[in-house]
């Protein structure tokens, strides 16, 4: 099993799906996150022949551009995790304000880019309680949580996604759910899993501010002109439900939803 189909507690989540009680060896590479290009992270060394389960129709075909093959489209683990909760997935009665994912790094990679500028971008388009989600990469920096605190946001984060096998918290994205449905808008300063998310869960969304940059972002992804373009409706403050819907729908892969009889085939898991 490659370690990134761990992240964020995926094998988990399938795993309850398919009706094991824990998850085995998920046989192939389990897309992790949202995706604008083949579905995986640059450099992923992938084994000939080994299946590449992913969210949707568009990172396939965009695989296949690549002289990639194996693709099986099973949606995000995230429409298996709604399918396993469906009480949780319902918004809370006092469900207000918003919460706001700012773009973030990771181990090899970190976020460059001015917290106190998104800090006056929430200030402009932003009414209500504000809960500030930080990725656990920039929430253990006291600098960056205090711009967040000072402005008197509440902040948190979800968890740790693992790495390698350790410290996966497996409540990642049920934590995530858990503070979703608290509120009544998400919104990001640039397009990610934590919008569409959001999106299917009844929140209205809204991508705007400085999307900052990502140290020595990999060219291949072509950066946030490429989502721009590709996706130029979902970059607005206030993005239509009906059309947030829809683009929701798509990339998360809602209409692949597996049985639990086919992700064990296509996992090759037994009970």
């Amino acid at each position: 099993m490659h370690h990134a189909n761990h992240f964020y507690g995926h094998a988990h989540i399938m795993a309850k799906y398919a009706g094991l009680e824990h998850p085995t060896r998920i046989w192939g590479y389990l897309q992790h996150g949202w995706n604008i290009l083949d579905g995986f992270a640059v450099g992923t060394p992938f084994v000939d022949g080994m299946p590449k389960f992913v969210w949707s129709d568009g990172v396939r075909r965009r695989g296949w551009s690549m002289d990639r093959r194996n693709y099986y489209i099973v949606g995000a683990p995230w429409i298996y995790l709604l399918e396993n909760e469906p009480e949780l997935a319902k918004q809370a009665p006092d469900a207000e304000g918003t919460i706001f994912y700012p773009f973030h790094g990771w181990e090899g990679q970190h976020v460059l880019g001015d917290h106190g500028r998104i800090v006056a971008d929430i200030n402009k388009y932003e009414e209500g309680p504000i809960t500030v989600c930080l990725y656990w990469n920039e929430y253990r920096v006291p600098e960056i949580r205090r711009v967040y605190e000072e402005a008197g946001f509440r902040v948190i984060t979800h968890g740790y996604r693992g790495l390698y096998w350790k410290k996966t918290d497996e409540e990642f994205l049920y934590n995530q759910l858990s503070e979703l449905r608290k509120h009544k808008r998400v919104a990001s300063n640039r397009l990610g899993s934590a919008i569409f998310y959001g999106i299917s869960v009844g929140l209205q969304p809204g991508v705007y501010g400085d999307p900052m940059v990502l140290q020595n972002e990999h060219p291949s992804f072509g950066g946030v002109a490429r989502q721009k373009r590709m996706w130029p409706e979902m970059h607005q403050p206030y993005v239509p439900m009906e059309i947030a819907e829809k683009i929701a729908h798509t990339e998360l892969g809602t209409d692949y939803l597996a049985s639990p009889e086919e992700i064990r085939e296509l996992f090759r898991w037994e009970i």
